[in-house]
């Protein structure tokens, strides 16, 4: 039999909870208690793609070290789901705990030798002190807060502070939380043995970080990058995005002395038009965006093609999720690198930014506006469920109150007064970007429409060849100059000389970071690339001629950004050594050390897979 587990402050705690039980409150107040204490915390929402009556599970990971990638693997269950009971208790560690309600009896083949199972009457004792049904659901969810507290020794003073500021605004339900709290809290410490082997302490590894989502965080972006106009069509994981930008915008948009809303966001019919609304906002001038996901992208198709031949600047924050078709929709993948990389038929090149955390959905999020204008064309934002609809602890955000907006190559009303030439998609110093013109800048110069069909520099409806031939070798002259622009990627060398690599980019990088301090400690050195944009800068061809072998890491079945890697900068498809998790979870620090660390020593090289 395994000896429990005993640990302070390095654990993994999951409920599984019935979807619309109310247990969103309570499992949030737990995860909050702990970052109180000052205990770096990653809560994950793991939920079923209906309203109501599936399985939803909430995951915590404790980690004082700071490690926020999802571990795998599961130290205290409190399941409180009898349709998932077998498969919850089948998730726990050896020496692992369970919490569950005892009120009716369970069979002793519900049950493992190897875990400690600790049992509280929460029904009963809800029925015993509650009558309306609906508060003996909710009172429930609290008393089990209550019961873990005493078990995992937890400061009450500020459980009782967090449920106070929680239920701010409506005192009444205070004093019944608390006292929910403490007969869940009573009971543990009288029937139970408390503290269990893992315990929560006071520390200081919070820091100053903050506890935020990449949407909102991403939506936030947008409001300080100069986002005045948001077309959208509601789809998970990327509707929050936009509703987060509308709650910014009403503090931030709105005029304190008129209360004049300086901002259109507009819930549009479906994704194509949303884009179109977009894009004609962009076309006069606003910056303007929308937020999606995978399907959604695929809807959009033929607009994103306008604006890539006409020209037009817009920003599409792309939410991934399990696909293809509708897929996954709550389940997390980086499956649309492609797909959003060439979006739309004939020959189209876009710009990807591709943030790592909240942080970089903020940063890149202001940024791809000036990127848009200044290339004139679509970016895309890459985030992923797991990035976009979980909080994490992040940096605090900054930014340069003396920042102005960048917008390109814009000819003014004096410019065209003066007589300077001017042609609409004329290179005139070789960056492949020409001037443009807001329309109504000059009553009768500059530019009054746009179109999707062949033109000359000058605008000119045109099917000649060598027009079309010279504008389309300009928009890859402009992809050139983009990557000079774009952000560029993070190298880190390991501590001795190696021959190996990686590279990996977005929401993988949690788990790497953990990875990579694993492999270390088993004498595998790995020097390492993160990705933050495509195109990819000279950067990444240095990297992979540098090493024999470079593994890359992402989360889809097809290995997108190796299959970019080999197409667009002409690496050896044989020093690419996929390893690729695409099961709808979080990829973990253990599934990349494991694969690589196995794979290292392999020739040929097999593809590591979830």
């Amino acid at each position: 039999m395994p000896k429990p587990l005993e640990r302070v402050n390095d654990f993994v705690i999951k409920f599984a909870n019935v979807n619309g039980s109310g247990s969103a409150s309570a499992n949030t107040l737990f995860g909050k208690i702990i970052l109180r204490m000052g205990v770096p915390a990653t809560p994950r929402n793991i939920f079923p793609s209906n309203i109501q009556g599936l399985p939803t599970w909430y995951e915590i990971r404790v980690s004082e070290a700071g490690w926020l990638g999802s571990r795998g693997g599961v130290d205290l269950m409190v399941p409180m789901n009898p349709q998932t009971w077998d498969a919850d208790m089948a998730s726990v560690e050896p020496g692992g705990y369970v919490l569950y309600d005892s009120t009716k009896p369970l069979p002793p083949s519900k049950f493992r030798d190897d875990v400690t199972v600790l049992g509280v009457p929460l029904t009963e004792m809800c029925n015993a002190a509650y009558t309306d049904p609906r508060q003996r659901q909710l009172f429930k969810n609290i008393m089990y807060v209550g019961a873990l507290s005493a078990l995992l020794d937890m400061e009450v003073e500020v459980v009782e502070k967090l449920i106070a500021e929680q239920y701010w605004g409506k005192d009444k339900l205070i004093k019944p939380n608390i006292a929910a709290m403490h007969m869940g809290r009573d009971y543990a410490l009288k029937h139970l043995p408390c503290p269990i082997g893992l315990r929560l302490r006071r520390s200081d590894k919070v820091g100053d970080r903050i506890m935020i989502d990449g949407n909102a965080a991403a939506a936030l972006g947008a409001v300080y990058g100069g986002a005045t106009v948001c077309a959208w069509y509601p789809i998970t994981p990327s509707s929050s995005l936009a509703e987060a930008f509308a709650s910014h915008c009403k503090r931030f948009r709105t005029d304190p002395t008129t209360t004049k809303r300086r901002y259109a966001i507009v819930q549009a019919e479906d994704e194509l038009a949303s884009i179109g609304m977009v894009i004609g906002a962009a076309w006069n001038g606003a910056r303007a965006f929308t937020s999606t996901s995978g399907p959604g992208v695929s809807l959009m198709q033929e607009f994103i093609g306008l604006a890539y031949f006409a020209e037009i600047p817009a920003v599409i924050f792309d939410v991934q999720r399990g696909g293809p078709s509708t897929g996954m929709p709550t389940r997390t993948q980086q499956a649309d690198i492609l797909s959003a990389a060439y979006a739309s038929h004939g020959d189209t090149k876009h710009v990807l930014l591709l943030p790592e955390d909240p942080k970089e959905c903020f940063d890149f999020g202001a940024q791809a506006f000036d990127l848009a204008d200044r290339l004139q064309t679509p970016i895309f934002v890459m985030l992923d469920l797991e990035i976009g609809m979980n909080e994490r602890l992040s940096a605090p955000f900054k930014w340069d109150d003396s920042r102005r907006m960048d917008r390109g190559k814009v000819i003014t009303a004096e410019d065209l007064e003066s007589g300077k030439p001017f042609g609409r998609y004329l290179d005139v110093d070789g960056d492949g970007i020409p001037f443009r013109t807001y329309p109504g800048t000059h009553p009768t110069r500059g530019a009054f429409f746009t179109r999707g069909t062949t033109k000359d520099a000058y605008a000119r409806y045109t099917e000649e060849g060598p027009a079309y031939i010279e504008n389309m070798t300009r928009l890859m002259r402009k992809f050139d100059t983009a990557k000079t622009l774009v952000p560029q990627p993070i190298r880190r060398d390991a501590a001795q000389p190696t021959k190996l690599g990686a590279i990996y980019y977005g929401s993988t990088s949690a788990a790497m970071d953990e990875a990579l301090d694993r492999l270390a400690g088993e004498g595998v050195q790995l020097n390492t690339l993160r990705l933050r944009a495509f195109p990819f800068p000279q950067e990444v061809n240095a990297f992979c001629a540098a090493h024999d072998r470079v593994f890359v890491v992402e989360q889809n079945r097809d290995g997108q950004i190796r299959t970019l890697l080999m197409s667009e900068c002409g690496i050896d498809p044989a020093k690419l050594v996929p390893v690729l998790h695409y099961d709808g979870t979080p990829i973990t620090a253990k599934f990349v050390a494991d694969a690589i660390g196995e794979e290292a020593a392999v020739v040929p090289f097999r593809k590591a897979v979830s």
